[in-house]
């Protein structure tokens, strides 16, 4: 790493860059993370150290090099069957109950926000295989989306360390479900195909989504500040099927920031619900003085 101490206008532009391109929030004295995380991109891009990368961004329009600067800044950390109360959760209570609200239609979508390398949609489509729901026939989609390009080929290769597989996931899982390639452990194809990859920034339109029974966007909004937490909880809402199910970290809440939420605890595990609506009930003045009631 460089020498050199990172100077207050090239970190708050860092901590401006990210936010405008994701609405991540770096809080001030992260310096040392920036140094750590731009250092080996700034070595791969041919620059002496990331203060010599950064100025140069300084000086240039945004582009390709911007882009992975914000990748380099996020926070890619995950693991298979991450929070094992969240997974027993959507297994015994979630699962079953979006099956026999769908059985007529016959349909299930899954979406999985910030799905970093991939763990996650995996552990799911495990858990649908693994389920004794007769869901032969059915129409699943899972789709797990994130902003770095990086990790999304990592998680279509569906290719893990030793370390990888180690953390959280089951011994009879592996065995099941992955082929070992020397030190590399390779998901089968049949879980693969399961899920569908794409790049997306939650702060840009939600192109092309269909409605979604099941939404997982955990450990995401802990670093947005208020009015993105906001704006990304209306799409939500509006995305989200009446009867779906939203999941977020052990540490994010809709609470005191979108009202049509509501949270509800199943198999020990916390998930939200949109709140039914009711009706809107105006007041109006009757001729005789009398208030009375009208419901639109």
């Amino acid at each position: 790493m460089s020498g050199e101490t990172m100077q207050a206008d090239d970190f708050n532009y860092i901590r401006q860059l990210v936010l405008d391109q994701s609405a991540l929030t770096l809080e001030a004295g992260k310096e040392y993370l920036v140094e750590s995380r731009l250092d080996p991109l700034a070595r791969q891009e041919g620059f002496p150290s990331y203060l010599h990368m950064v100025r140069s961004l300084r000086s240039a329009p945004v582009g390709e090099l911007h882009r992975r600067v914000v990748e380099a800044m996020a926070n890619n950390e995950t693991s298979f069957f991450r929070d094992t109360r969240a997974f027993g959760m959507i297994a015994r209570a979630i699962l079953p109950a979006l099956v026999a609200g769908q059985s007529a239609a016959r349909t299930l979508h899954i979406w999985c926000a910030a799905c970093s390398t991939g763990q996650e949609p995996y552990s799911l489509a495990m858990v649908l295989r693994e389920s004794q729901l007769g869901l032969d026939g059915w129409d699943i989609r899972i789709i797990a989306s994130d902003i770095s390009r990086n990790v999304l080929a990592r998680a279509r290769a569906g290719c893990y360390t030793q370390f990888e597989v180690n953390r959280g996931l089951p011994a009879h899982l592996l065995v099941k479900y992955f082929e070992q390639h020397g030190t590399t452990w390779e998901i089968r194809p049949e879980i693969r195909r399961m899920v569908e990859f794409r790049e997306m920034n939650l702060i840009h339109p939600w192109a092309d989504l269909p409605a979604m029974h099941l939404i997982l966007m955990r450990n995401v909004m802990i670093y947005l500040d208020i009015a993105t937490k906001k704006t990304i909880l209306e799409r939500v809402g509006r995305l989200l099927d009446p009867c779906g199910y939203l999941l977020l970290g052990g540490a994010e809440s809709t609470t005191g920031i979108d009202p049509s939420f509501e949270p509800a605890s199943l198999e020990g595990a916390m998930c939200f619900r949109r709140r039914p609506e009711r009706p809107r009930i105006a007041a109006a003045a009757a001729g005789d003085g009398v208030r009375v009631r009208a419901i639109h």
